[in-house]
């Protein structure tokens, strides 16, 4: 016999849970404004989850730290209760399931074989691969053997946090696991990469959500990040940008600088190279972020972005003409940015010298 959630809708779970119409408009209206969608996409959204049977979702945790699923316990939209019994039957998670063991391992296969080619695979943490991937594994398994098993019969594959999308903290030197992103080994499945160090949780819920509402892929970039979250720079979206067109740097973090706000850049702040929502959507539901809280980005939504040099150095030319780490067209902008600068700094050195005795 069908589990329930095959056959009631989201909108026909919703009624039976009190929810009322008005309010899932109401909540598709935040969506849509979530994911840079119209706002007469709201009224779409609404009528197509009301019709929507509950997504399966298989969530795989390999090489990582659970810092991916702490950020989505702690989404303020979608929140994870909207998530899990309203949108979505999260059928298999080891960290937030019941059941674990041998009864935890029936459900991921269950729910594999009752949504054959429906269901969608969450990973998060990056996949082991040397000497067969022995240094990662459960229920006696590999994760490279579970992924390729669970991914088989998978619609997509949504890789959360940089671990899943390009191997992060494991796959640094000298990587001693081989860990690799999961789309070096699932080539045959849309995969969708929802990268940051944890990622920013309303990007992972509302990716989530785009592909419950409208059933494909959100809009990718050339990393395969939604584009509705990873499109701009931070720098690009960051309130400080105004102190680093006029050349005003902060030297340390305590100095007058930092104090007035000013720009991080010269303290090692990433900003300009990495593409997320942090300066926009920001976290702890829209309080803060780690600019605004005075510690430089990190960089940490971006390939290989452990490897790349001191956290705390100002970026280099280098860096910053690297088509690995920068687009073109941000390339250039930065460049632009970084001899307004300069030219600042050396106006005021200039206007210092000419006011001497």
């Amino acid at each position: 016999m069908p589990k329930m959630h095959e056959t009631e809708t989201i909108g026909e779970l919703l009624t039976r849970r009190g929810v009322s119409r008005r309010a899932l408009l109401k909540y598709t209206t935040y969506l849509a404004s979530l994911l840079a969608l119209p706002p007469m996409a709201a009224k779409g959204m609404a009528e197509a989850l009301a019709n929507t049977r509950r997504q399966s979702v298989i969530w795989l945790s390999f090489q990582e730290c659970t810092g991916c699923t702490e950020s989505l316990t702690r989404s303020f939209g979608p929140t994870i209760e909207d998530m899990i019994f309203n949108l979505i039957s999260l059928d298999y998670h080891e960290t937030l399931m019941a059941v674990s063991g041998a009864a935890a391992e029936a459900a991921r296969l269950a729910a594999m074989k009752e949504n054959k080619g429906k269901y969608v695979v969450v990973v998060d943490g990056s996949v082991s691969t040397r000497d067969g991937g022995v240094y990662s594994t459960n229920a006696g398994k590999t994760n490279l053997e579970v992924l390729k098993e669970t991914a088989a019969d998978a619609a997509a594959v949504i890789s959360v946090g940089t671990c899943a999308a390009f191997g992060g903290i494991p796959h640094a030197n000298p990587n001693p696991t081989g860990a690799v992103a999961v789309s070096d080994i699932i080539t045959d499945k849309p995969v969708i990469n929802v990268s940051g160090c944890p990622p920013i949780p309303e990007a992972i819920a509302g990716t989530v959500a785009y592909f419950v509402t409208f059933n494909k892929l959100p809009e990718l970039d050339d990393k395969g990040r939604p584009k509705a979250f990873f499109g701009d720079t931070i720098h690009d979206r960051c309130y400080r940008r105004p102190f680093y067109d006029k050349g005003q740097f902060a030297k340390q973090f305590d100095d007058e600088g930092a104090r007035k706000g000013w720009c991080l850049y010269e303290v090692g702040c990433k900003g300009p190279v990495t593409y997320n929502a942090c300066a926009t959507v920001k976290w702890n539901g829209g309080v803060s972020f780690p600019i605004q809280s005075g510690h430089g980005c990190l960089g940490c939504s971006e390939p290989n972005f452990w490897d790349r040099g001191s956290f705390y150095q100002p970026l280099s030319s280098n860096t910053l003409n690297d088509p690995e780490i920068i687009g073109g067209a941000a390339a250039a902008g930065a460049a632009v940015g970084i001899a307004s600068a300069w030219l600042a700094r050396r106006r005021k050195q200039r206007a210092e010298r000419e006011t001497l005795p």
